[in-house]
């Protein structure tokens, strides 16, 4: 007796110690409420203005649970209802949320982990741009050595005619489109195009094709792979781009990397609440892809465990 007293009262190992003891189960911080909460925020998003039946159905809530939730986000002035219609819509306070959000430089910082990832697999930088207005500018850049040349800096604004900046203007509203060609367009080196009809018909070959391949255009000797990212309302937000001198990129790198390419932007996009990325269309280049993924998985310890060389506000 004594002797199983004596086994009972033994103290358990601390957690952490001993090779032997299990592995204690994550904690599960989540609502319920919020969850669904933020699902139907989601909906909003992608297919508002919307009637609570469509939007408790995309959110899979009940309608009485949607209902109420979203009485509550009206009440806040984050959804409005019309009520003539019965259609729901999201409410104004968004706005001052997202000018929040791009001043706290949220696009960088959920950006980043995916051009690292990026750069370590292909070796070379990735850079990240948005349209502001009529021009493209860099949020950020991972730099995958520090010897290797940077062609881009944060901050740097360039117009959209040329270089990866075209896939944002195949994307950006008709108005901003027939702006910018209106304009006088300027030539960086001789392999710049400037004729506006050229420009037009290649903004729909790069919508059709999804990715841009470029050579020379703003950068003499420089040659860019660029994929679009896409926000949870489908829209293109943003280009995620390698760029490399052309002695490197000599063919066929570059199809070779569009796929890795295709696959980060697409991996950003999800992290931005996009539900898939359109435009992907088959490409000789995706016959790499499973070597890629394999690469990819193959870089992502390292990853966790180094940081990046990076530009980045």
């Amino acid at each position: 007796m004594a002797q199983a007293s004596r086994s009972k009262g033994k103290a358990r190992p601390r957690s952490g110690n001993g090779s032997h003891e299990a592995a204690s189960p994550a904690r599960d911080y989540s609502i319920a409420a919020v969850g669904r909460a933020l699902d139907l925020l989601e909906a909003l998003s992608r297919i508002g203005p919307a009637p609570l039946a469509a939007l408790a159905d995309r959110a899979r809530c009940t309608r009485t649970a949607g209902f109420r939730l979203l009485r509550t986000l009206e009440a806040r002035g984050f959804a409005i209802q019309d009520e003539a219609r019965g259609m729901w819509r999201l409410g104004a306070r968004w706005g001052v949320l997202g000018r929040a959000a791009a001043e706290q430089g949220a696009l960088e910082a959920t950006a980043m982990p995916f051009l690292a990832a990026l750069g370590k697999i292909c070796g070379e930088n990735v850079y990240l741009r948005v349209r502001d207005g009529l021009e493209s500018e860099t949020i950020a850049i991972y730099q995958a050595d520090p010897g290797l040349r940077l062609y881009s800096e944060v901050g740097k604004r360039q117009p959209l005619h040329a270089g990866s900046g075209r896939l944002l203007l195949a994307h950006a509203p008709e108005a901003v489109q027939t702006q910018v060609l209106a304009q006088r367009l300027p030539r960086f080196t001789p392999a710049t195009r400037t004729d506006a009809a050229w420009i037009a018909a290649d903004l729909q070959r790069i919508r059709t094709r999804g990715y841009l391949l470029t050579t020379d255009e703003v950068v003499a000797g420089a040659a860019t792979v660029a994929g679009p990212v896409r926000d949870a309302s489908g829209q293109v937000v943003a280009v995620l781009s390698v760029s490399a001198p052309t002695m490197r990129m000599r063919p066929p790198r570059p199809r070779a990397l569009l796929p890795m390419v295709l696959d980060a932007a697409a991996k950003l996009s999800r992290a931005l609440g996009a539900a898939d990325t359109p435009g992907r269309t088959a490409d000789p280049a995706r016959k790499g892809q499973a070597a890629s993924a394999g690469q990819e998985a193959a870089a992502a310890p390292a990853l966790a465990a180094t940081g990046p060389h990076s530009m980045f506000r």
